[in-house]
């Protein structure tokens, strides 16, 4: 299947990624950089990147879904130098460097959104748009402790309310919760669109009415738990950093204040032991994109050199 994904701040990320050079090697040769892209998703910043480098690139790219290591496998097909794509999670880039023998990369880039691809068409429940198992795994969903579908069903109401509140920064989580044991007690709750119309009954008329659809933050919570989001990050960038070449550029755009602080106080923390934090403040989405890309709006994108 196509992909249906719009790459966010991608004018941005090409820029802040293209234009610095990563130290030369010593032998004075003019050396084609690595980029590891920890999310390739519909690989819309790797096909930019290659092609504002004129194919003089290597990529090493991860994703979770092994369907959207496919569609990047032909959208990059003879746009590279070398091409390598694994289905795997970034928190485990230091294994893949490892096996392909990759000392250091030059430039890396996690994009930490939900593709549209993942929301349109993965069948996972991502969304409460839509009517399918609630399930929200990026990858194979046996290979997982748990997932939504068990969160909700089997989890203690405090547990569900505790999860809720702390990655989706839910004022109502504690009424939302109550709501989802209440209803199950008639009967399992086993699609996405069921569990929206739980969440948007559980909580008042007056947050029901506003711009933003109130199943929004419990859902995120519910995805950043079954994925383990938040540690996977914490591993990605430490581990990515670790790997980076001096004067090489770490790009990261973040969708919500729980990744965006954790980015900030990496990258601040690494300020501080000499590597240059080249955006001062995150780099936003014009209103242009936003206009074109509503789902673009809460992007935030950060970058840090090493030196």
């Amino acid at each position: 299947m196509p992909s249906v994904h719009k790459p966010v701040l991608l004018h941005e990320v090409v820029e802040g990624l293209a234009t610095p050079k990563s130290a030369p090697p010593s032998d004075g040769r003019r050396k084609i950089p690595w980029y590891l892209d920890g999310t390739i998703g519909g690989a819309g910043h790797a096909v930019a990147l290659a092609e504002a480098l004129q194919g003089k690139i290597n990529v090493i790219g991860f994703d979770r879904d092994p369907e959207a290591v496919e569609r990047a496998r032909e959208l990059l097909k003879k746009k590279t130098h070398q091409l390598i794509l694994e289905c795997r999670d970034f928190r485990n880039l230091d294994e893949a460097l490892d096996k392909y023998r990759i000392r250091a990369v030059d430039l890396i880039l996690l994009d930490l959104g939900v593709s549209s691809d993942e929301l349109e068409n993965s069948g996972r429940g991502f969304s409460f748009k839509k009517d399918e198992p609630l399930v929200m795994t990026f990858g194979d969903w046996n290979a997982y402790p748990f997932t939504a579908l068990s969160i909700v069903n089997e989890w203690r109401e405090a547990d569900i309310g505790n999860v809720i509140f702390a990655y989706g920064e839910e004022r109502y989580a504690r009424r939302i919760a109550k709501g989802i044991v209440v209803y199950r007690e008639k009967k399992p709750i086993e699609t996405s669109k069921e569990l929206g119309e739980i969440v948007k009954r559980s909580v008042p008329a007056a947050y029901r009415r506003q711009k933003t659809h109130p199943a929004t933050k419990t859902f995120q919570a519910l995805r950043i738990a079954v994925n383990d989001e938040l540690a996977a990050l914490r591993d990605g960038l430490a581990k990515g950093y670790g790997r980076l070449n001096l004067n090489g550029r770490f790009a990261v755009i973040s969708f919500h204040s729980l990744e965006d602080r954790i980015v900030k106080d990496f990258f601040r923390e690494k300020g501080r032991e000499g590597a240059r934090v080249v955006t001062k403040k995150p780099i936003r989405p014009s209103s242009r994109e936003i206009s074109d890309n509503p789902r673009s709006r809460s992007a935030r994108l950060r970058i840090l050199e090493k030196k």
